[in-house]
């Protein structure tokens, strides 16, 4: 490394450790959510994306009326998840576009979260895409991917994008997201099984090319998998373990495990799924970078106004439609997670 170039990156380390210093705040919060709204759609007819179902004319019409309803659910949702604010990094799932996605944040009940936006339209078959939210002031990403899924079995098989974004958490240490909408189990799940099995490998290949890079990455994988954490898609392809120490070196530890072994659930159908995760590294669980998660179970967002409640079985999330227009909110519930941050240290990862 040349002398200049030495001097102006111990420059930035100096100013860096500077800036942390002088906040006075031994620790602050990082908080992640992952919430699928269930289909957000705008009204107008998009010739490039299959929205057939959610126009004025379709068979369960779709107005700006349901749709400004939708939104005000949603931010209703959104606004309540995490205790203290917003959370930090917001994924979502089944979002048509962008411009639905900039009506959501710029809602009254979340417009001061002051999100930006990390999209792009995806060659979903059924039209939707992923989405990540964050604050700029607590996030700062440095690279955005779209991780295009191909699959070897079916070529032709368009389905949702992977979005992987690392950057900075408070100006210190980085971390890799990814935010995930896997394939859905309609037609069977035995069917569509080898499609998450491969999204689930080709994951594990990419995080464990980071891990080769750093040992001690921070990484976090979120998103609506549509397999449990004990189907083989997760467990085995992808590798995401129960978060039970001691914890190994270079390994992916799932935050929805304990709750699904205990009867819990985000999606009811015929009983509760846990499709809705989240995964972090080794370095997450264990605190090695200064930034370590408040608990090894993820928090299921679970109002009992968010939820119908039939007259028979157990109340379920009350979804917008199925067959007939419901209204409510969407039938997956939110699951939060909460990162301390060590603002004491000097702990930075070069770019």
């Amino acid at each position: 490394m040349k002398v200049k170039s030495l001097i102006q990156f111990s420059a930035v380390i100096v100013a860096l450790w500077l800036l942390s210093s002088c906040t006075g705040e031994k620790t602050k919060h990082f908080t992640v959510a992952f919430y699928n709204v269930e289909n957000l759609f705008d009204t107008v007819d998009d010739p490039h994306k299959h929205d057939n179902k959610y126009l004025p004319d379709s068979k369960i019409p779709w107005n700006t009326k349901r749709y400004e309803h939708k939104l005000d659910n949603l931010a209703k949702v959104m606004s309540v998840i995490d205790p203290n604010g917003f959370p930090s990094v917001f994924g979502l799932a089944e979002v048509e576009n962008r411009q639905v996605v900039e009506d959501l944040i710029n809602h009254d009940g979340l417009k001061n979260a002051g999100y930006k936006i990390i999209h792009k339209d995806s060659p979903d078959e059924r039209g939707i895409d992923v989405a990540m939210l964050y604050q700029p002031g607590k996030f700062q990403p440095v690279q955005t991917r779209f991780i295009r899924l191909q699959f070897p079995s079916d070529p032709n098989n368009g389905t949702r994008d992977i979005i992987y974004a690392k950057g900075l958490v408070y100006n210190m240490d980085t971390i890799h997201i990814f935010i995930n909408h896997w394939v859905s189990r309609y037609g069977g799940k035995a069917k569509t099984d080898p499609f998450r099995r491969y999204t689930g490998h080709l994951l594990r290949l990419i995080t464990d090319s980071i891990f080769n890079m750093q040992p001690n990455a921070n990484i976090l994988i979120t998103g609506d998998l549509n397999d449990n954490p004990t189907d083989t898609s997760v467990l085995i392809s992808l590798g995401a373990k129960k978060p039970v120490p001691p914890y190994a070196r270079k390994q992916l530890y799932n935050l929805s495990l304990e709750a699904y072994e205990n009867g819990e659930g985000t999606v009811y159908y015929r009983g509760w799924h846990m499709f809705d995760q989240i995964i972090v590294s080794t370095a997450l669980v264990a605190g090695h970078n200064g930034m370590k998660v408040t608990s090894n179970k993820e928090t299921i967002v679970k109002k009992d106004w968010m939820l119908y409640h039939p007259k028979k079985g157990p109340a379920r999330p009350n979804r917008t439609a199925a067959g007939k227009y419901y209204g409510g909110y969407s039938d997956h519930l939110p699951v939060f997670i909460d990162i301390e941050v060590d603002m004491t240290g000097e702990i930075f990862t070069i770019i």
